[in-house]
């Protein structure tokens, strides 16, 4: 067991041998920590994707944000802001990733980015992209199990069926580390904010996170209750009892909690629509 975490953490590290995120990302975090730079230069950047412009014109239209017919990349820049963008461009780029190896996690991780953006509007919070974009990437951890290591990915969901366990707890038995920990790691190896970070390393472990963990919390309970909702396929069919310590830091109550359950399944059915439309662009595009 010794061996595989090993190896598994070898592969971490071995930054050539994981997926990488395209270049839009880094150049926009680049140009974003220039001063120098303009917002003209992101724009113009941002403008040479045009997935990435038609989803950043189509956000800044949405009735959410209020905004009256944005017609230049620019402009949903400025209103925006370049950390909306980049984490627009981050999902993206992980759908890429994701939808092409495991359907069913895909459509976890997007209901739970949903959930998290549900929760975290109900809170009243700040950066509720972010948050969503941490609930997007929750499960990470998970794919680069199965890209790096399909033998074992089989085995773990075998044991999940056979002893109906939770699917990270046949991780730690059979590989001596669970999907958490590998993502974290990952998020760390593409130099993601620790806002990001501590939401995917400690979602299963609220108090372990030292600096996030509202941010944590939401993206736990986001979790929790995709599951309960039965909308897409984490590994497992099990549905986690909420932390007590997420109900006290985002300050939970069965009333409130059932009107975010209310609100999030009218969301999964928009969800469901949106990974088919991302579905049919990606089949479009190749």
């Amino acid at each position: 067991m010794g061996d595989k975490r090993q190896e598994i953490l070898s592969i971490i590290k071995d930054t050539r041998s994981l997926p990488i995120l395209p270049g839009i990302i880094t150049k926009l975090n680049a140009l974003a920590q220039n001063s120098k730079s303009s917002i003209q230069e992101m724009a113009r950047l941002v403008s040479s994707d045009q997935v990435l412009s038609a989803r950043v014109l189509r956000l800044v239209n949405s009735p959410s944000y209020g905004f009256y017919r944005v017609s230049t990349i620019s402009n949903a820049m400025i209103l925006l802001g370049i950390d909306v963008v980049k984490c627009l461009a981050l999902s993206t780029s992980i759908f890429e990733i994701m939808e092409q190896n495991i359907m069913g996690l895909w459509e976890h991780s997007l209901g739970t980015g949903v959930a998290a953006n549900v929760i975290a509007c109900r809170l009243k919070l700040a950066e509720t992209e972010e948050i969503s974009t941490a609930g997007l990437l929750h499960d990470i951890g998970k794919v680069i199990i199965k890209l790096k290591f399909q033998d074992d990915y089989d085995q773990l969901l075998k044991l999940v069926e056979e002893r109906d366990i939770y699917y990270n707890k046949a991780e730690l038995e059979l590989l001596g580390i669970d999907h958490s920990d590998v993502g974290g790691w990952l998020a760390n190896s593409w130099y993601l904010p620790e806002k990001l970070v501590e939401p995917i390393m400690y979602h299963h472990d609220v108090s372990k996170a030292k600096n996030h963990q509202v941010k944590t919390a939401v993206v736990h309970l986001a979790d929790v209750l995709v599951k309960a909702s039965g909308f897409g396929f984490s590994g497992d069919d099990l549905v986690p009892q909420i932390q007590p310590l997420a109900w006290q830091r985002l300050n939970l109550n069965e009333q409130f909690l059932a009107e975010l359950v209310e609100e999030i399944e009218d969301r999964l059915i928009d969800a469901k629509n949106f990974s088919m439309e991302l579905q049919e662009g990606n089949e479009t595009r190749t």
